[in-house]
């Protein structure tokens, strides 16, 4: 099981950078997916996840307002868009499909991570 996190780079604060993740098709109709970070001495968080239900959304509240998840059906794949980037956010970025929520037990299937790096 592959999932394939893609997108990251170097950005000034108050950049942006929007995250892509390509999950495999039957996990992606299934499950929950989920973006989470990990940074530099710290343990990993959940960042947003969108529903594959409903479409509906969670996101951290770090990340409100500055960030925006979203899923593409037919590329089975979702985005993680990011505004106003803080030197805060710098971190691994990973994206994981399970049940929902935000907490890392909550998820099974994960893939490797995309490095972002916020300069100030």
């Amino acid at each position: 099981v592959q999932l394939q996190a893609s997108g990251g780079g170097l950005v000034q604060a108050g950049g942006s950078l929007r995250l892509s993740c390509v999950a495999p098709e039957r996990l992606f109709m299934t499950y929950t997916l989920g973006w989470f970070r990990q940074a530099p001495g710290k343990g990993r968080e959940g960042v947003s996840c969108i529903s594959n239900t409903d479409g509906r959304t969670l996101y951290a509240e770090s990340v409100k307002g500055r960030f925006t998840i979203s899923r593409d059906n037919a590329k089975n794949t979702v985005y993680l868009q990011m505004n106003r980037l803080k030197p805060e956010d710098t971190a691994v970025y990973c994206c994981a499909t399970g049940i929902g929520g935000l907490r890392v037990g909550e998820y099974e299937y994960w893939g490797q991570g995309t490095l972002v790096t916020v300069s100030s």
